[in-house]
């Protein structure tokens, strides 16, 4: 038996939609394992805050990490798990010794950019394949992470001084 055969998608159209999970699912692995040498290695003015932010931020990653693996066997597919496959896919490249808040942020800007754009992409095919559970968890995630760069762009922001 297959879970495809009891959720009603095209066995093709899906394994579009999950060749774009896995993808997704490597950069976030990739991702993952940033913030937390964010979080570790984080010094400054900042510290208190973006020390919590970033143990935050891991925690949703690990969180979303298992959505897509999930998803991705709900599909018929096998998600990937050796951090060796990951990063020759990835599309978010690996960072270290990042101890400046500033860079740190600029990163997981650049980063949460790059997820948009590419859950965008997959929204539309998961739409066109039929696949309304997929469909929706890219609009949960999109909608979350939209709030949360104005957010990050408005704490890296700093126009209160006087003219």
């Amino acid at each position: 038996m297959k879970t495809l055969d009891f959720i009603h998608l095209n066995e093709s159209a899906a394994n579009n939609v999950v060749s774009a999970l896995q993808q997704l699912l490597a950069d976030y692995q990739v991702f993952y394992t940033n913030l937390r040498g964010f979080h570790w290695n984080i010094k400054g003015h900042g510290f208190f805050v973006l020390h919590s932010k970033f143990e935050e931020l891991y925690d949703d990653a690990a969180e979303k990490v298992d959505e897509l693996a999930e998803r991705i066997l709900m599909l018929g597919g096998t998600p990937v798990n050796k951090f060796s496959e990951y990063l020759k896919v990835a599309r978010v490249k690996e960072v270290s010794d990042v101890s400046c808040g500033d860079d740190a942020l600029k990163n997981i800007l650049d980063t949460y950019s790059q997820f948009i754009a590419e859950e965008r992409k997959l929204l539309s095919l998961a739409s066109e394949a039929g696949d309304e559970a997929t469909v929706a968890l890219m609009s949960d995630y999109l909608k979350e992470q939209e709030k949360l760069v104005w957010m990050l762009i408005a704490y890296s922001s700093c126009d209160c001084k006087k003219s």
